[in-house]
């Protein structure tokens, strides 16, 4: 008793507040009434004045106003082929549609919930049967529907929704009937069930409610869920679906509401790919043409009616084809159908036939870039499917490029967000491809599956690269963040997709001979970026990173390969000839210290002389003491004895020596980092010689190291000074000259 009395009070509150709201609200509305009537008499008594006006006033007037007499159709054709600042955020209308309608739709929702408790309630306390329980939703369903009715004159978007949660508890109310009390049989309940889908299209039509009509779809796509016995029905499902879409086509041509394509495209082919998916079947491709040829049409009916592409368009093209030929391939991949590269084709002549008509009408604009880019994106799957590319890989990769190519034609930033969007998604399928290295054997060189979804990466990445450079809205700090990130793993991309094929086609050599490649290619592959450094437009910062990576890197294989080869042709386990091969690292870094480093900027930091002076050391070092060995030891057993000569005796000379060399430059130069270079070469080699070489030398090994090391020094210091007075005239005869020319002026 007292729970009844609490709810009657509660239910009281509600209309006294309700009541007293509706007072205001009428109060407001008369108000609102006097002043729309006190304008329009000001509007008439201003009309008569102007009238009294002078000619020339009244024609610069409608001068003035001539511009603005463009019809609706106009301003829309306008807006949509070049969009605004509001359009450029197409979420924008979503966002403002629920702000000012939050109210109404949790309310309606709450409605619902309330209505579905209330009945569970009234069936726990068995005050209903089963067949009342379904009488109760039907009739609460219709009443709703008709107060929506009643409202639809002055409050259309509100009315939209109240129409939309009767159709709801339509629709849940038959699935409860048919699932729960079994009231009638499946062919009943998808009959009413089509009925409801029927009225809703019909009302949203009548009532030209876009708001509706999205209930109607999300109702008509859900039925066959509600109604589900757990067993299926593939030809019948995407029947009533098939026939759902053209319907959904009727009403988007008559009326313009472009958000039903994009809905019907997302269920449509949730159901397809979870039938594929579950029991791929030839029949499946039938249904799948149907909904490429339904959505084609869904993406074209603002070209075909005025001649634009809107985004959602383009995207809606996008998406048809490529969701399209990816399912259709792996479709006929699964059953083992030749030849997959049929549909790509097939899409790309229906696209060829849209550009061929741009081309014959001279347009170049947009259009003719959107069809051009999806048709040359096709024919290119289809020519990497015909050599047994890897699918989702090679799809996506295309389909990234075609995006950029998109953004960068249209200026849509919606395009620019699906990009990057996309492009991790490419580079997570192409790691995944990667992975088969490990399991794949005796592939062949190149011509592989692997490598040749790889190739297709690289193509792609390049293209993106070269779209790259001229984007809408480049200058800006984030454009700039995400181009330089991008342009970070497209040469990652690039550079692994070689490195992991060049380690798979030798993995059966010693590792020496893998790692020496390896470091090869990679040396190779830096020194390419710089030569193409201004072309692909680098920044400074990566510059000098890639001067840094290959420095080290070159440390590495000198100090490291460069020992353990000579250590594997000793034991016989390499050959001689591939010391040669070696040594073609030394082309690239010759290069770069002969021609390049005189031109970068990589030299203005104190770091960089001592990592690359560092860096000349060990190579020279190394690189004669590898000679030193090959020329003398016989085998293996003479390799300690000659390391510990060389060390010894000749590494102190070479040391001394690039030393000399250093100052010299650092003097020539007026170079002071140079001359700290050479100094504390110098100490390294004096501290060495005297702390551990002379007590290792033999008698005769120390002579002669002391008298070689003491004439180089002198005749360094000799051509030192040479320099210093030389150096010291030249400055001389300048300040000579310089009085001279000021004495006589």
């Amino acid at each position: 008793m007292a729970e009844n009395f609490l709810i009657i009070m509660c239910i009281v509150l509600v209309i006294v507040i309700y009541n007293q709201l509706n007072n205001k609200i009428r109060k407001l509305e008369d108000r609102i009434s006097d002043l729309e009537k006190n304008s329009n008499t000001e509007t008439k008594t201003y009309t008569k004045e102007e009238q009294k006006l002078s000619p020339q006033i009244a024609a610069s007037s409608e001068i003035q106003q001539e511009p603005q007499l463009l019809s609706n159709e106009e301003k829309t054709v306008q807006s949509e082929v070049f969009p605004t600042d509001n359009q450029k955020d197409w979420l924008e209308p979503i966002f403002i549609f629920f702000k000012q309608n939050i109210l109404a739709i949790i309310g309606i929702f709450t409605l619902v919930l309330g209505i579905g408790y209330f009945v569970k309630y009234a069936i726990d306390k068995n005050w209903i049967g089963e067949i009342a329980r379904a009488g109760i939703g039907f009739s609460i369903g219709s009443v709703i529907i008709i107060t929506g009715h009643f409202l639809r004159k002055n409050y259309t978007i509100f009315s939209s929704i109240i129409l939309g949660g009767g159709i709801a508890i339509l629709y849940f109310t038959t699935t409860i009937a048919f699932r729960e009390y079994h009231l009638f049989a499946q062919n009943t309940a998808f009959i009413i069930t089509c009925c409801i889908t029927l009225l809703s299209i019909i009302l949203s039509y009548y009532y030209k409610s876009e708001v509706l009509i999205i209930f109607s779809l999300f109702g008509g796509f859900l039925a066959p869920l509600m109604i589900s016995t757990g067993q299926s029905n593939y030809l019948f499902l995407f029947t009533y679906i098939s026939v759902l879409n053209i319907g959904m086509l009727i009403i988007t041509f008559l009326k313009h509401w472009k958000s039903v394509g994009g809905i019907a495209f997302f269920f449509t082919h949730l159901y397809l790919l979870y039938w594929i998916v579950e029991k791929p079947e030839i029949l499946s491709v039938y249904f799948y043409l149907i909904s490429y040829v339904i959505f084609y049409a869904f993406a074209l009916l603002n070209y075909i009616k005025k001649n634009i592409l809107s985004s959602l368009d383009i995207v809606l093209l996008v998406l048809v084809n490529f969701f399209s030929t990816l399912s259709l391939i792996y479709i006929f991949n699964k059953l083992g159908y030749e030849p997959v590269i049929i549909f790509p084709l097939i899409f790309a002549v229906i696209n060829g036939f849209l550009l061929f008509k741009e081309y014959t009408k001279k347009n170049f604009g947009s259009h003719y870039s959107v069809f051009a880019g999806i048709t040359v994106s096709l024919i290119t799957i289809a020519v990497a499917l015909q050599f047994k590319t890897h699918l989702i890989t090679s799809i996506w990769a295309i389909e990234a490029t075609l995006l950029l190519f998109i953004w960068k034609k249209t200026k849509l930033n919606i395009f620019k967000i699906f990009f990057y969007i996309l492009f991790p998604l490419v580079i997570i399928a192409q790691i995944i491809t990667w992975s088969q290295y490990f399991t794949l054997k005796n592939l062949t060189l190149f011509f592989n599956p692997v490598f040749l979804t790889s190739f297709i990466t690289i193509i792609t990445t390049l293209a993106n690269l070269v779209l790259l450079k001229k984007l809408p809205g480049k200058d800006s700090s984030e454009n700039n963040f995400f181009e330089n990130v991008f342009k970070l793993l497209s040469y990652a991309i690039i550079y692994f997709a070689l490195l992991f094929e060049l380690i798979y086609q030798v993995s059966e050599r010693p590792f020496v001979i893998i790692a020496s490649l390896g470091l090869l290619l990679s040396l190779y592959y830096i020194i390419i970026l710089l030569l193409l450094s201004k072309k692909l437009e680098i920044n400074k910062l990566f510059d000098t990173g890639l001067i840094y990576i290959f420095l080290v890197l070159t440390v590495i294989h000198v100090s490291s390969c460069g020992s353990e080869l000579i250590i594997s042709i000793l034991l016989k386990e390499s050959s001689i000839t591939f010391y040669g091969i070696y040594l073609l690292y030394l082309i690239p870094f010759i290069y770069l210290y002969w021609k390049r480093f005189p031109t970068l900027d990589f030299l203005r930091t104190k770091i960089a002389y001592w990592l690359a002076a560092c860096a000349l050391v060990i190579v020279i070092s190394c690189e004669l003491y590898h000679l030193y060995i090959l020329g003398n030891a016989v085998d293996f057993s003479k390799l300690y004895e000659l390391q510990k000569h060389f060390s010894i005796l000749y590494l102190p000379i070479i040391w001394a020596i690039l030393a000399s060399i250093f100052i010299y430059v650092g003097l020539k130069k007026d170079n002071s980092e140079f001359s700290r270079i050479g100094f504390v070469l110098i100490g390294i080699m004096v501290v060495k010689l005297y702390a551990y070489d002379v007590w290792q030398m033999d008698n005769i090994s120390r002579i002669i190291a002391f008298i070689l090391l003491g004439v180089i020094l002198l005749l360094s210091s000799f051509m030192f000074q040479r320099l210093k007075n030389m150096i010291k005239n030249l400055v001389d005869k300048k300040e000579e000259t310089d009085e001279s020319k000021n004495l006589e002026s």
